[in-house]
């Protein structure tokens, strides 16, 4: 693991290394005998710039290191040669740190990147229009915050807490609309996915407390 782990994080200047050694053989002996240095110095470029370090940034993000998965993810300079599913994760993660900067113009342009390079799996899908509504959300845009989330619940959300964030983000919207009646519903489906995750927990708590005057 972790001889895999260097391998990727210093690829490039192996690969550098393999070239200036594949040519220097080639000048002394021939191309021939340098073939393998060549070879593998391709190795070492193609998958530098198709998979990039994204085993490293879900390690460091998995690991609660940010800073340290952001400085990794800065390292892709050319984030279109990536390979597609990579390239989806990639765009992904740049919009959920965008999220965290509330920088939301960033996340929206990254996640819409995202869905452009297709999803590797159904639930990666549904991440993307969760992400996307929530964006929405949080500028005000509360019709394609719906629309968004409602697709994220019909195509499908990898957990449980992912879901009632789902759900209670429409409960939001629908209570903002006086929509007492949807917010309540909205509401019931997010309780019953019994979330563990505290803050969803409080402010369905919270919401439940103050939906139990409102009339519908």
């Amino acid at each position: 693991m972790k001889a895999l782990n260097f391998f990727i994080r210093y690829r490039l200047p192996i690969g550098v290394l393999l070239l200036v050694g594949g040519l220097a053989l080639t000048f002394t002996v021939g191309f021939w005998e340098a073939f393998t240095l060549f070879l593998l110095a391709v190795v070492c470029f193609v998958t530098h710039f198709m998979f990039g370090p994204m085993r490293l940034v879900q390690e460091a993000a998995e690991a609660g290191d940010i800073d340290g998965a952001m400085k990794l993810m800065n390292q892709v300079k050319f984030p279109k040669l990536l390979y597609k599913p990579i390239r989806s994760v990639y765009y992904f993660l740049q919009s959920n740190f965008a999220m965290q900067t509330n920088d939301f113009d960033k996340a929206e342009a990254n996640i819409r990147q995202s869905l452009k390079a297709g999803s590797p799996m159904k639930e990666m899908e549904g991440m993307q229009y969760f992400q996307l509504g929530m964006i929405a959300a949080q500028k005000g845009d509360l019709k394609n915050a719906s629309d968004n989330l409602k697709r994220a619940l019909k195509i499908g959300l990898p957990d449980k807490e992912n879901k009632a964030a789902a759900l209670f983000a429409l409960c939001n919207i629908s209570a903002s609309k006086r929509d007492f009646k949807s917010a309540k519903e909205y509401l019931r489906r997010a309780k019953e996915c019994k979330p563990t995750t505290p803050q969803i927990v409080n402010e369905i708590r919270n919401m439940d407390k103050n939906l139990s005057r409102m009339p519908g």
